[in-house]
């Protein structure tokens, strides 16, 4: 449903390229036996952030579009987003996300709840598009000399799934761009209230202590060490940090970027 919506209401040249990431339902068998715009490429479970990077790299166009599977959207949606990346401040544009089927309950954004890198939805609508802490990465636009010039998107250091958006957003503040929400485009998407397939904690508590490792100062990252620790799977998660490229990650972002974690924190109010 959603690889049809989208051959519906995109522009006639847009390319459509899925990724199925291991898959073991024979979901996405039937786009094997497709031809024209949307090829199907086959992965062996590299997780979410590697799996937009790979699929990145077979798309052609200027503009890239990251999807989730389950998403809803209406005729037009992607022409207010393009408009936003017409400003070469922006890095990367979402719309305001709803539940798929439609409910009244509406995120523009997210942002961090405290040291534990917890986050939740922003719900007051903005009058205009508004620059937001992190953007959600079910339905994520971004030209392609953004995705080249932040080293292809997603930190390849993520593993499977959780927090990858969070990264993506705190990294391209840092490095200079601006993060647009579009209030007035509304995507459906589909939440699940339990994983469809195997999620491993201490991954998903790596990924939370790779972003503070990279990006944050001593202080603040002691505080989400702290504030961790306590949760089932550190010790591994931490073990997964020290093997990973961590030191060489957070000396290449530091060098590379324009503002600081303090920068951020002040100018979305976060206090901690």
């Amino acid at each position: 449903m959603t690889v049809e919506n989208l051959q519906d209401t995109l522009p006639g040249n847009a390319e459509i390229v899925v990724v199925d990431d291991g898959s073991t339902d024979k979901s996405a068998d039937f786009l094997a036996r497709r031809r024209g715009r949307v090829r199907l490429f086959r992965s062996d479970g590299r997780g979410v952030a590697q799996s937009r990077v790979f699929g990145a790299s077979h798309a052609k166009g200027e503009v890239i579009l990251f999807a989730d599977a389950h998403l809803g959207l209406d005729a037009g949606w992607w022409q207010p987003m393009l408009e936003q990346l017409e400003n070469p401040k922006v890095g990367a544009v979402a719309p305001a996300i709803t539940r798929l089927p439609a409910t009244k309950v509406v995120g523009y954004g997210i942002t961090f709840t405290g040291p534990k890198m917890e986050v939740r939805w922003l719900r007051r609508k903005p009058k205009a598009p508004v620059a937001v802490p992190i953007l959600p990465g079910c339905c994520l636009a971004m030209r392609r000399d953004v995705f080249e010039s932040t080293g292809g998107g997603w930190d390849p250091g993520l593993l499977h799934r959780g927090n990858v958006d969070n990264e993506f957003s705190v990294r391209l503040w840092l490095l200079g761009f601006q993060l647009m929400i579009v209030p007035d485009v509304l995507v459906r998407h589909r939440f699940r209230s339990v994983s469809p397939f195997p999620v491993g904690w201490p991954q998903y508590i790596h990924n939370r202590l790779r972003l503070a490792f990279v990006h944050f100062k001593p202080a603040r990252l002691a505080a989400v060490v702290s504030s961790l620790r306590t949760y089932s799977g550190f010790g591994e998660a931490l073990g997964l940090l020290v093997d990973s490229d961590i030191t060489a990650r957070r000396r290449q972002i530091s060098a590379q970027r324009k503002r600081n974690d303090d920068w951020y924190f002040e100018r979305f109010r976060l206090n901690w």
